[in-house]
Order: C-alpha cells, then sequence, then structure tokens
C-alpha cells in the first residue's frame, strides 16, 4: 500500500508531488506515484454543522430556544468541496499510512484533523512541518517527519478555537438578533475588536481640543545657526507668549548646558505577519487581508518568502546557514549592490537581534528564499520588495549618530535644542532612495512634542559653551493639542497584538503576544468580517464605525455583558489557548467556561429591552479631515445595500449569525423603492445567474441569499458610478478613463477594472 499525502491547497500538493515523486502521474484531483499519492484540501472541506443539524426547531430563530449547546458537535462537508471530500476518502481506503501536510500551524493541523475524524481514517499519521516550499526544504522535511501524536495539543486547541467560536457566535448573534429584530452579529474575537474602536471613535468625540503657544527661538553663534524651543510650562496665553519672544529677541544669550552623546540604531526586527501586514497598510494602504493574500501566494505559489503566518520576529540556529545562502541567491538580482554591501559575519547564531530560538515558537520570521523571484505582479513585487530589504538589513551595521543637547538661556529664559549629527547610514543605506516613503510613518509614531524639537543634519554641528549666543529672532507658534487618531487597519492590527493595551516597548509587546485579539493568521479575516456585517467602513486608510456598530457595542454592554466586549478578557482567552497548544492548560476546562459564557449572554439578552429601530439607522459621519463625502464601506442595511451581508456564516470563522431569521430579513430587491429595483445586467461571477441591481449604496447581485457575494459601491476611488460604467464593468471588465481619487486622496486618472469577478473587487488601470 502506498502512503496518502494531504496537503491543504492544489499547489501545495504539487508543489510536493515535484520535489518527492517528480514522475507521479496526474489525476487531477491527486496526483499518484510508485511511493505517495499527493491529494489536497482546498482549504476547509468540512465545518461545524448549523444548529437545526441538531433539532429541526433551530430552523427559526427563537430566543427561548436558547442557548444551543450541543454535547458533541457535528460536522458536516463543505457542499461545494464535497467531491475532493469524496477522492480524500477513497485513496484513504489504498493507503497505510497518512501525512498531514497541511499548513504548519493551527488552522492547518484543524483542517486535517476535521478530515480524519468525519472520514473515521485510523492509519497511522505523520506530520511534515515545514516553513517553505522550495524542493530541498520539502525533502529535508520528508526526512525528518515527525509522529502526528506530538501535535495531538496543536489539535485540541484547533478544536477548542473552532467550537467556542461557535458557542459564542451562534448564542450571542440569535439572542441579540432576535431580542432586537435586526441581523446583529457577535464573536468571540470580533466583538472586542468593535469594542476597541467604539472606544477610540468616543474619546476622540469627547475630545476638547486646547489651544496653546510654543516660542522658537532662533541661535547663532560665530557660524553656527540653530533652533532651540522655549522650557516652561505649556503656554495657552498668547499675550504671554508673545511678551516671552519680545523679552528675547535680539538679546545676547550664553550656553548653558551642552551634552554630545553617541547613539546607535540597529535595524528594525525581521518581519512577523502583523508586522508585516502593519507596513504594507502604513505605506501601500493594503488591507490587512491583502496582505496576507499577497503573502500566501509569494509562499506557496512563487516558493520566494518563507511560512508567512508567523508571530515570530527571530530566526533559529538551523536558519543561519539558510540566510546565508539566500543572500547569495539575490546577487545578479535588482538588490546586487545592496548584496555586495552587505557584511556576511553580522549575522550569526550569537546575534539575538536576528537570532533566538527561545522565541521562536511554530515558526520563525519571515524571510525570503534562495529561489529567484519572477513574474511577481505589481503588488506581489511590493511586498516582497519589503521583505528582501528587511532581511538584507539584518547584514548590515547600526546606523551611528551624535547627539547634541544644548540649552540656550536668554533674559533668563531655556531653550532647548536637540541635533542628531549623521555619522554612518549604516542599514539605512537600504532605504536610502526611499526617504520619503520612510518620512511618513514617523509621523504617526504618537511620539511627544519633544520628538518634533529633534533636527537631524548631516554635515558636522558644535556650539561652544564658552562663546557668547545672539537669539537673532524668537516666533510663536500657535498650536493645538489633538486628539487620538482614528484607528487604520495596520494600527488596529497593532492594538489586536496586545489586546488593546497601549504598549510602544517592543519587548513588552513581544511578552503580550500570547494574548493577543485571535492569532496572526485570523486578524484580518476578523477586520474583513466587522466590514461584511456593516459595523465599520474604511474611509480611505481610516475605520468608521456606522451606527449599527455602535450601537451593537451598547447593547452588548448595556445587557451586562462587559466581558464579551473586553479586549483583556478575550486576550486571555487566547492565552490560554496558546496554552492548550502546549499542554498547559486542560481544553475540557476551557470548553466549560466558554459554555457558561455562552449561557450567561443568552440570559442576559432576554431580559433586556428591544432597541429602536432607528438605533441602528444613520449616516456614518466622515472621519477624513476635510472631506465633504463620505467613503462607502460596509453597509448600514443588510440586503440592497450589501447583499453579501446576508450569507451564512462559516462555521470555521470567528462565530458571526449564522442563517438569517425572519424576524430580522430586510426588504427583498423588488421591494425596494415604489418601481422596484433597477437591473443593470447579468451577474458576470461564473455560474451564479443572478442580476445586478441598484441598490442605495451598492449594485449587488439577486442571488446574494444563495451565497453570491458580488457588489460593486456606488462610491468608489473618489467618485460617483454611473449605472453606465457599472454595467461596463460588468460587461466588458472595465470603464473608460476617468479622473479618480487614490486611498489618501490624492487625485489620479486611470480606468477603473473589475479586479476580481467573485467579490466585485475593483482596482485602477
Amino acid at each position: 500500500m502506498k502512503t496518502l499525502i494531504i496537503a491543504e491547497k492544489p499547489d501545495m500538493g504539487r508543489n510536493i508531488a515535484a520535489a518527492i515523486e517528480p514522475k507521479a502521474k496526474n489525476h487531477r484531483s491527486y496526483l499518484e506515484g510508485d511511493q505517495y499519492i499527493i491529494t489536497w484540501a482546498i482549504g476547509h472541506l468540512i465545518g461545524l454543522a448549523e444548529p437545526d443539524a441538531y433539532d429541526v426547531k433551530y430552523k427559526k430563530w427563537n430566543i427561548n430556544d436558547l442557548p444551543i449547546i450541543p454535547e458533541q458537535f457535528k460536522l458536516v462537508p463543505n457542499a461545494r468541496t464535497i467531491d475532493q471530500l469524496k477522492v480524500i476518502g477513497e485513496l484513504a481506503k489504498r493507503s497505510n499510512l497518512l501525512v498531514n501536510s497541511c499548513d504548519a500551524g493551527r488552522e492547518g493541523q484543524h483542517i486535517f484533523s476535521l478530515i480524519q475524524r468525519h472520514l473515521k481514517l485510523n492509519q497511522p499519521v505523520k506530520r511534515l512541518w515545514i516553513s517553505d516550499l522550495t524542493p530541498e526544504t520539502i525533502r529535508k522535511g520528508f526526512q525528518e517527519l515527525k509522529d502526528g501524536s506530538e501535535y495531538e495539543n496543536l489539535t485540541k486547541a484547533a478544536r477548542a478555537r473552532s467550537e467556542a467560536d461557535w458557542l459564542i457566535g451562534m448564542n450571542g448573534s440569535r439572542a441579540f438578533t432576535t431580542k432586537h429584530n435586526v441581523l446583529l452579529s457577535v464573536g468571540r474575537v470580533q466583538t472586542p475588536v468593535l469594542a476597541l474602536i467604539y472606544d477610540r471613535q468616543k474619546t476622540i468625540e469627547a475630545f476638547s481640543s486646547l489651544k496653546f503657544f510654543e516660542v522658537e527661538g532662533h541661535f547663532a553663534q560665530n557660524e553656527v545657526v540653530y533652533k532651540g524651543m522655549w522650557q516652561g510650562d505649556r503656554l495657552t496665553d498668547k499675550q504671554k507668549a508673545d511678551a516671552l519672544a519680545l523679552k528675547v529677541k535680539g538679546k545676547p544669550g550664553r550656553i548653558a548646558s551642552y551634552e554630545v552623546k553617541d547613539t546607535k540604531e540597529y535595524p528594525n526586527k525581521l518581519y512577523d505577519l502583523t508586522l508585516l501586514q502593519r507596513e504594507a497598510n502604513g505605506k501601500y494602504a493594503f488591507s490587512a487581508k491583502k496582505t496576507l493574500d499577497i503573502a500566501q501566494a509569494l509562499y506557496e505559489k512563487h516558493k520566494v518568502i518563507s511560512y508567512p503566518r508567523t508571530n515570530s520576529n527571530y530566526v533559529t540556529e538551523q536558519n543561519i546557514p539558510e540566510m546565508h545562502k539566500t543572500l547569495n541567491a539575490l546577487q545578479g538580482t535588482s538588490y546586487d549592490e545592496l548584496v555586495k554591501g552587505a557584511n556576511r559575519s553580522l549575522v550569526h547564531k550569537g546575534n539575538k537581534f536576528v537570532c533566538n530560538p527561545s522565541k521562536v515558537e511554530d515558526h520563525h520570521a519571515i524571510l525570503p528564499t534562495n529561489r529567484k523571484a519572477s513574474g511577481l505582479s505589481a503588488d506581489e513585487a511590493k511586498l516582497y520588495d519589503l521583505i528582501v530589504r528587511r532581511f538584507l538589513s539584518q547584514f548590515y551595521p547600526p546606523a551611528e549618530y551624535k547627539v547634541h543637547t544644548v540649552l540656550t538661556e536668554v533674559e533668563g529664559e531655556t531653550f532647548k535644542t536637540t541635533v542628531k549629527e549623521l555619522l554612518s547610514l549604516g542599514w539605512k543605506v537600504i532605504y536610502a532612495d526611499q526617504k520619503k516613503d520612510k518620512a511618513k510613518p514617523a509621523k504617526g509614531k504618537g511620539k511627544d512634542e519633544e520628538e518634533e524639537e529633534e533636527i537631524e543634519v548631516n554635515e558636522p554641528f558644535s556650539v561652544s559653551p564658552a562663546d557668547e549666543v545672539l537669539c537673532s529672532d524668537a516666533v510663536v507658534k500657535e498650536k493645538d493639542t489633538q486628539p487620538p487618531k482614528h484607528y487604520t487597519e495596520g494600527t488596529l492590527l497593532k492594538a489586536m497584538e496586545s489586546a488593546g493595551k497601549q504598549i510602544e516597548d517592543e519587548e513588552l509587546r513581544d511578552v503580550m503576544k500570547d494574548s493577543g485579539l485571535g492569532t496572526p493568521a485570523t486578524r484580518a479575516a476578523t477586520i474583513e468580517r466587522l466590514k461584511n456585517v456593516g459595523y465599520v467602513e474604511m474611509q480611505g486608510k481610516k475605520i468608521a464605525i456606522t451606527q449599527k456598530g455602535r450601537t451593537a457595542i451598547e447593547l452588548i454592554r448595556g445587557a451586562g455583558i462587559e466581558l464579551l466586549t473586553s479586549p483583556e478578557m478575550t486576550g486571555q482567552w487566547e492565552r490560554r489557548l496558546n496554552e492548550i497548544a502546549r499542554g498547559t492548560a486542560a481544553d475540557g476546562q476551557f470548553m466549560e467556561n466558554v459554555k457558561r459564557f455562552a449561557s450567561m449572554i443568552v440570559d442576559k439578552v432576554k431580559v433586556q429591552s428591544r432597541a429602536a429601530k432607528t438605533s441602528f439607522e444613520g449616516e456614518t459621519p466622515s472621519v477624513r479631515a476635510g472631506s465633504k463625502s463620505r467613503s462607502s464601506g460596509a453597509a448600514s442595511k443588510e440586503a440592497a445595500d450589501k447583499p453579501a451581508a446576508t450569507r451564512k456564516r462559516s462555521s470555521a470563522g470567528d462565530g458571526g449569525a449564522g442563517a438569517k431569521p425572519a424576524a430580522a430579513r430586510t426588504a427583498k430587491p423588488a421591494e425596494q423603492g415604489s418601481g422596484g429595483p433597477k437591473i443593470i445586467g447579468s451577474c458576470p461571477r461564473p455560474g451564479c445567474g443572478g442580476t445586478i441591481f441598484m441598490g442605495r449604496k451598492g449594485y449587488g447581485c439577486s442571488h446574494y441569499k444563495e451565497g453570491c457575494k458580488f457588489v460593486i459601491w456606488k462610491e468608489t476611488h473618489g467618485r460617483i458610478l454611473t449605472d453606465t460604467q457599472v454595467k461596463a464593468l460588468i460587461e466588458k471588465g472595465k470603464t473608460g478613463k476617468l479622473k479618480l481619487a487614490d486611498e489618501d486622496g490624492a487625485p489620479l486618472e486611470g480606468k477603473l477594472v473589475l479586479a476580481n469577478a467573485d467579490t466585485g473587487q475593483l482596482s485602477v488601470e
């Protein structure tokens, strides 16, 4: 009998076959060689059953039937991929050994475990656990296959995560939806993330801006000129500020203090997934999901980066030789000059900034592989460039500076000057051609005004403490205190990583990673979920909470279920799941706590007063400075505004609402407006057969209840689309040339292109 290898996706299966069974015969849904049969799962083939699988009464949503707590969770095949599941079942009959080759992480473990449980596969199991898909790594992985039993705790954690999400999602969503007669999605992770956004919005709204004044002194000593900021209590009286400026202007002064200190700035840490998503969002406005999808393609399709769904910024000792091989492989590419400047002796086993095995659990940091990149799309090339430059920076010395701190005294008033004199660029030479790009994120670091006092110079700087100084000018600057910034996907990911705690310290944030909201692999899906159910909208890069999102949080807290909105508490649950995976906590105890919590949610909601329907409706205020029109994102009504929002929740997801109850249905498309909806044309999604109609905010498909997610928003890329333009998109795939705007509102010209016929996602050509 042969060994059956089950990969997570077809590409991965073919990569494995090419490495260990190059002559395997292709049977479309599997490959077969002399020793191995290789097949794949196509993601989740199996999920947790909907409530009506336990009792037909659950087909109707009724608050009196809650809580729903199955004694044993039932598994059901995904109807769309059931043929592939049957293939695996048939192939397993011809095999005496299984190799779990799904992604090396909690979800990959879960996918294999569900197949094994549903098909009742009893063969012994080996586990392939690798971090990249190059042929060398695959062959080495097969030489070092682990016993499947070593991953039993990870399987328990994955199962507990899935069942906990089901319990909170099904009971919470059904309870709130039936009580308030509006589809309200509740989830173990999505709800506390929504609470983060809600709390930030409330803080911004309650913020009262205070006007204050700064006095900037301009000084000259011999040939040296410099500026300094007045030191003292914040000035809120302009007359006092003007008087102070007048007092020192044109007067002589002295150097009260002068300190010079040498400092070094070391390269930034290697990327984990969350850090990569944050930086790609800041630099390219990529959503978290887009970054994850691109990274997965770079890993799986192009094989030019290592496994991306990692939470580590470090490598192990075994990775050091591989890093040196990759450096050599980058010779002769567009990075050739940077490779020539690299110092190979800087990356070694003793460099704890790079190599720290104690901080690597399942996977090391994201690295480029030794395969040369070719055929990358423009967006893939952007993300690959981020990863390669971060990798190359580890082979460069620190940037070196002299920091000059000068206290200048004039008429008894003190002014502080901080000058950062560049001595050596070091690793920053890698980003020398991207200085404009690098300047942007620095502003958003949330540092004090003191940071603004620091001036960076390339030429030598020094003052003489013994010589007199002249205050040649003094300028009063009017400023306003600023509220916290609205979340972007990048800053929200950072908050999710540390369970909402505002942690700037990198080391402390590392410690918090175990108790963040969700995992690196699931955070993008959580943010997408909040958009899809109409709780948040994207306005440029900023995330705006909708009226429906606000009301959802207020109802949950009003019911006395503060715990469900608590990022820290949910973060502790995630930590417990990690402990289960490590074998230091019991999954049974965790699940008992979750069941009790699900029951408590139902009890609290039952006694709550019903909210007025109008409390879920209303325009989302613009969060863009100077913006006159708001960006249309997730809709506040489920049907014509966003047909996809009514689809069934995947059991593997974060516990959103399942099938929609009659009580919560909004008007059918035909009921919208007096004359019915305006039909634009046929749905371009392959095999759909529906028609595209115009809703209040977008153009959706009449087959939304059957699961079609196609929608084109009326307002996109800075303009309101016409019916004619939407017709051109669905029939020809593109519009004529239009005046548009990018994510930041900057004007651009180009054609809108239907980038994804399944979802209606548009891009600019």
